[in-house]
């Protein structure tokens, strides 16, 4: 018999192999028995109650991988403009220590960046063993935002060749292959698409301009990039039903409720933590002779 967290983390699973389906997927809930008949406020406060949990437990899972020293943690974080990237990387991550933790947003490449494969930036970016990584974007931008908008592939001096289905098809293959070689080399690989609602997005834009010292977190680009709504949930689509794979799986989290999606990300880090079955490291006979010697120096003195 499943639990109310396995049955949840199935839900908000893109199963490798099935399409995503994100136009049948509920942007305020994950739905099924454990949230199904709660009202905002109720759901509101479950997830608050859950999130307070999650960061606890998080805590703990990142102080054993930290000291096990064997697996890294990457979390890729997609969505469109609005669905809060920023705000659940700052509640999630609330409660573990800062110096196990890194986080890296991928803007317009540079030059030198351009001058390599679009999977280099990303590879030395990479966390180290022990360590948490969060992309806040990701390499997948180059399957989403430059599918809607092809031109900016120039940039690139890519060799001549028809922009069509193929070529995405092969940066899929480039993208599992190089997701598939992390993962084999010990870091564990979880990827979260925030799925907001275009009208959510609307009042959340609304809220930036309205709200004092909160305007400057808007961008008058990020309406036009709105107009091209229907073309980027297209190639996201394409894109997380290209690329969930055992060794990367995509979750797609409810993105309307912020309480919501911050408990739902802390439940899906943790339990991704947890499958890795982490120890604690073991003392050696002779480290644990040295520390009761140590530990008798320590008694003599009081």
């Amino acid at each position: 018999m499943t639990s109310p967290r396995e049955r949840i983390l199935e839900r908000l699973l893109v199963k490798p192999g099935s399409a995503a389906e994100l136009a049948d997927r509920d942007t305020a809930s994950p739905g099924g028995p454990d949230l199904d008949g709660l009202d905002k406020d109720q759901l509101k406060e479950r997830a608050s109650e859950a999130l307070a949990k999650g960061i606890v437990e998080l805590s703990d899972a990142q102080e054993l991988l930290w000291a096990s020293d064997t697996y890294a943690l990457l979390v890729v974080l997609q969505a469109l403009d609005a669905a809060g990237k920023d705000s659940t990387i700052e509640h999630v991550m609330s409660g573990v220590n800062p110096q196990g933790v890194h986080v890296v947003s991928f803007r317009q490449p540079s030059a030198e960046e351009l001058d390599h494969n679009f999977l280099w930036r990303i590879s030395r970016a990479l966390p180290e063993r022990g360590r948490i990584g969060i992309f806040n974007r990701s390499h997948y931008e180059e399957v989403v935002a430059l599918r809607v908008h092809p031109e900016w592939l120039d940039a690139q001096r890519l060799p001549p060749g028809d922009r069509d289905e193929p070529f995405w098809e092969q940066r899929y293959e480039d993208i599992n292959a190089f997701e598939r070689h992390v993962a084999r080399s010990g870091t564990k690989i979880v990827k979260l698409f925030l799925n907001v609602s275009k009208d959510v997005q609307k009042k959340r834009f609304y809220a930036r301009l309205d709200t004092p010292g909160k305007e400057w977190k808007f961008n008058a680009a990020d309406v036009t990039e709105r107009a091209l709504w229907d073309d980027y949930m297209s190639a996201f689509e394409k894109a997380l039903t290209a690329t969930s794979t055992p060794w990367a799986p995509w979750y797609v989290i409810p993105a309307d409720h912020k309480s919501l999606t911050q408990a739902l990300v802390a439940l899906v880090l943790i339990e991704t933590l947890k499958s890795l079955d982490l120890r604690w490291p073991e003392v050696s006979a002779e480290d644990h002779a040295a520390n009761l010697a140590a530990r008798e120096r320590l008694d003599a003195e009081a």
